[in-house]
């Protein structure tokens, strides 16, 4: 790989699975898990709140090569299949891997109004300035999906000069946010949205029992039940309660797009034209990328899927790009 580049992908994918919607749901819902034992770590913020961080176990006697920190995307968490298998992936290669589970994800509710969501960085910083006075003397790679790869890629544009990581990875990034709400609310994308709002919406509901919104937004829990896409969502709940002025300043402000240009930690970016979250207008021009960042282009792939292999023992293909460009980083 080199940089400052967009390079074509030679992904390919199997005859089973050309198909973008295979390429996302298999993997979600068919594929068996890689097996992971897990602690997990309260990190206690700022603002009194907290985040969890959910660690992968190594065998004993092991000795990391490095930190390999993740951040998840849209309603993710450590049980999902590319977190999931990129940390057992991690620790198989000699990588320690820890995860960062967004306000209540992961099954704990939050303690506070304020959630996450694609532009929010703070508690990332925090977590990964922990992380590097923990682990001084360790490589540190960060990688994000989906949600998590936009949040990594716009903390790296207002940092520039961050040096909490050596590098990092960004997978199936949605750049930017209003074409993405727009295509995911069109043809079948609307299962996935359908499938993720559900859990947004029962996850609010449940923090409205215990929170007082009413300060921040105009619902109710049954008006909450009625939303019925990302853009609704967003204009509703994630602009009020966190400052913006509406949906569209909160894509504006937030969007991955306008902070590429601003990167200077080295960051490979792994994306498919036929992703079905979005669509071919997310994706940056060379002129949009700084001379740091290397976007691989797939035409095919689907939404952090890249598997090969066969059905009954599917591979999944992003991890070999992962790690070749991890061990970039490594000490000699």
């Amino acid at each position: 790989m080199t940089d400052a580049n967009i390079i074509k992908s030679d992904f390919t994918p199997p005859w089973w699975a050309r198909n973008r919607h295979i390429q996302t749901i298999y993997p979600r819902f068919f594929q068996r898990r890689k097996q992971l034992i897990t602690r997990m770590e309260r990190v206690d913020l700022p603002d009194a709140d907290f985040v969890n961080l959910v660690w992968g176990v190594p065998e004993k006697g092991f000795k990391p090569k490095g930190l390999m920190i993740i951040f998840h995307g849209l309603e993710g968490s450590i049980h999902s299949h590319y977190t999931n298998d990129v940390m057992a992936e991690s620790l198989a290669k000699g990588w320690q891997p820890v995860l960062m589970h967004f306000r209540s994800c992961g099954g704990v509710l939050n303690l506070t109004a304020r959630a996450y969501h694609s532009g929010e960085t703070e508690d990332a910083t925090y977590v990964l300035n922990k992380l590097k006075n923990d682990f001084p003397d360790l490589p540190r790679i960060a990688i994000g999906f989906s949600l998590g790869a936009n949040m990594l890629l716009k903390l790296f544009g207002e940092q520039a000069n961050q040096n909490y990581v050596d590098a990092g990875i960004a997978i199936s990034t949605p750049f930017k946010l209003d074409e993405c709400a727009r295509s995911i609310n069109s043809g079948f994308s609307q299962f996935y949205q359908k499938y993720l709002l559900k859990s947004m919406r029962n996850t609010l509901i449940a923090k409205m029992r215990s929170i007082n919104y009413d300060a921040l937004i105009q619902l109710k829990q049954e008006q909450v039940r009625e939303i019925s896409s990302f853009r609704e969502f967003d204009e509703k709940v994630t602009a009020p309660v966190h400052g913006f002025k509406d949906a569209d300043d909160y894509y504006r402000q937030c969007s991955a797009i306008s902070y590429l240009k601003s990167i200077q930690t080295p960051t490979y970016i792994l994306h498919s034209k036929d992703d079905p979250f979005m669509n071919e207008n997310v994706v940056p021009t060379v002129n949009e990328l700084s001379s740091k960042v290397t976007l691989e282009l797939s035409e095919k792939g689907g939404h952090v899927g890249f598997m090969t292999g066969t059905p009954w023992r599917p591979i999944t293909w992003f991890h070999q790009r992962i790690f070749a460009y991890a061990e970039r980083f490594v000490k000699s």
